[in-house]
C-alpha cells in the first residue's frame, strides 16, 4: 500500500453526512482519508446496530454527525449526539452502540512508529 491514500477529492468542500448512506439494519463505513499517522473514516449504523468491545493500540476520536450513540469505554457508558466528539483512549476496551440510526466519524490517531 502507498504511504498516503485519500479516497475524497483535494480541494473540495463536501457535505459529510452525504458522504455514506445507512443500510437497513446494518453498518455501512467508509475510508475518507489513510496514512502512517492514522486514518478517517465515516460510519451509518442503523438503530440497534453497533461495535462490539474491543481495543486498540491508539487513541481514537468520535464525533457524531446525525442520531444518539452509546459509547461504553472501559465499563462507562457516554451519550454522543450530533455536534459531539468522544475521545476513546489506547489500550481501554470500548464498544458503540446506536440509540438510532446514526452517521459518525472515526479518526484514528496511530503514534509514529520509531526505529
Amino acid at each position: 500500500m502507498a504511504p498516503n491514500t485519500h479516497t475524497i477529492p483535494p480541494a473540495e468542500s463536501l457535505a459529510l453526512a452525504g458522504l455514506i448512506t445507512a443500510t437497513e439494519n446494518g453498518i455501512a463505513s467508509r475510508v475518507l482519508a489513510k496514512t502512517a499517522g492514522g486514518n478517517v473514516t465515516i460510519f451509518a449504523l442503523d438503530a440497534g446496530q453497533g461495535l462490539s468491545e474491543h481495543t486498540a493500540p491508539f487513541d481514537a476520536l468520535v464525533m457524531v454527525l446525525e442520531g444518539a450513540l452509546v459509547l461504553t469505554i472501559g465499563g462507562t457508558p457516554v451519550r454522543a449526539t450530533p455536534g459531539t466528539i468522544v475521545r476513546m483512549p489506547s489500550g481501554v476496551p470500548h464498544a458503540v452502540d446506536a440509540e438510532e440510526r446514526s452517521k459518525m466519524v472515526l479518526v484514528m490517531l496511530r503514534e509514529p512508529v520509531t526505529g
